[in-house]
């Protein structure tokens, strides 16, 4: 199936490499990652041992202080061994959110956060405590729907040590093994919880792949629903798109190259193709959030971060793509799925989601899709958040999911 979709779409591969190989060429990674600043915190800092552990397991646990984002409710954070794209040993860290009413093993959600950042100041366990107005979190109130109905919450850093915007299939782990991390700790109540799982945009990216892996990576969670809005799904098709002419959004695409170059490093060589405006924008976003991120990239284009006129010719970068796009993975949730986007979304393909719910639909799995009636993608978040929710509310009472396949 992976092929045939990938031969199918041949006829708009012009330009499809212009974000992640656009800086690239043939494959020699001469030039090292440029691997964002240590986080300042040694709280997230692998142990030596932590190939000794299985993923999921946790390496270090902390109460946080309250949190002015979600009033009343307990704040913990935990920092597990989860498995990067090559099958190593890694450590990331999620946040556990109980609120005042919580009731043992009641409902847990674990909510992916749009984290569309290279540096460490950007992750979530650090946004919840900045007083940065350029940092905070836009998302996090409307969690509190969660917290009242009694629910605890989980918000997974899924870029990972690397702050790995773009590699998306690390994201899925990194979310199923944030649930088995805070599912294995008993003061937080929770182990035997239902799971849903909930996300937008990049965080329904790493939403969706969740809920596609579990079944092999992490078949033990009882996963009842997944609700993913605006999931990027084909990351070439979005190269396409953000890369190959100026546009207003192409500081994403260059920082998912550089992400990608990160967890890919024997594989993806941007860093050396860069020409002096390449490297200029390397320097403004290598350690940026998404404000950063979109402000220094406005209007530009591919074209302009190389001199290599040659970039479209790497089949390894074709690959690596080909390896994050959920459109392409065989692989068949188990669960219900939700999912919500605006029909006229210009910076997520949607015949990407369209073409992988139609899979999941033949498959058997009950798939209810929601338009929104909303002309761009992030007001297409807000307004498909609450039946989100609603939706995750009647999986977690047993309810039938319903189906719109």
């Amino acid at each position: 199936m992976g092929t045939w979709i990938r031969r199918s779409i041949a006829g708009v591969a012009v330009g499809v490499l212009a974000v992640t190989t656009a800086v690239t060429g043939a494959v020699t990674a001469s030039a090292l990652p440029v691997y964002p600043a240590s986080d300042p915190d040694p709280f997230f800092t692998a142990p030596p041992d932590v190939a000794n552990h299985q993923p999921g397991d946790v390496l270090k646990i902390r109460k946080m202080p309250p949190n002015l984002y979600f009033p009343g409710s307990e704040v913990w954070e935990l920092l597990f061994r989860t498995t990067d794209s090559q099958g190593k040993p890694i450590a990331a860290n999620t946040t556990f959110l109980k609120p005042p009413n919580h009731q043992p093993n009641s409902p847990l959600v674990s909510y992916q956060h749009i984290i569309n950042a290279l540096g460490h100041k950007c992750k979530i366990a650090t946004e919840l405590y900045t007083t940065d107005p350029l940092t905070q979190i836009r998302e996090a109130p409307g969690l509190n729907i969660a917290l009242a109905r009694g629910w605890a919450v989980a918000l997974p850093d899924h870029l990972g040590p690397r702050m790995a915007y773009g590699a998306a299939k690390l994201g899925g782990q990194i979310t199923l093994d944030g649930i088995r991390a805070i599912q294995r700790t008993p003061e937080l109540q929770v182990t035997d919880s239902p799971v849903g799982l909930g996300g937008y945009s990049g965080g329904g990216m790493a939403t969706s792949w969740a809920a596609a892996l579990a079944p092999t990576y992490a078949p033990e969670l009882n996963i009842v629903g997944a609700a993913e809005g605006g999931a990027p799904m084909n990351l070439g098709k979005m190269a396409t798109a953000l890369g190959t002419n100026p546009h207003p959004a192409f500081g994403l695409a260059m920082a998912a190259a550089l992400g990608l170059e990160r967890e890919y490093p024997e594989r993806m060589n941007v860093t050396d193709q860069l020409n002096d405006t390449g490297r200029w924008l390397l320097s403004m976003i290598g350690n940026g959030c998404t404000n950063e991120i979109m402000f220094w990239g406005l209007g530009r284009s591919a074209n302009e971060m190389t001199d290599n006129r040659n970039f479209l010719d790497d089949p390894v970068a074709w690959q690596v793509m080909d390896e994050n796009s959920l459109e392409l993975y065989p692989g068949i949730p188990k669960t219900p799925i939700f999912e919500w986007h605006s029909p006229t979304d210009t910076l997520v393909p949607v015949d990407a989601i369209e073409n992988t719910m139609r899979r999941y639909c033949d498959a058997g799995v009950p798939v209810q899709t929601l338009l929104t009636p909303s002309p761009d993608h992030l007001s297409a978040a807000v307004l498909g958040l609450p039946q989100a929710l609603d939706w995750l509310d009647a999986r977690f009472r047993g309810v039938p999911a319903p189906s719109t396949c």
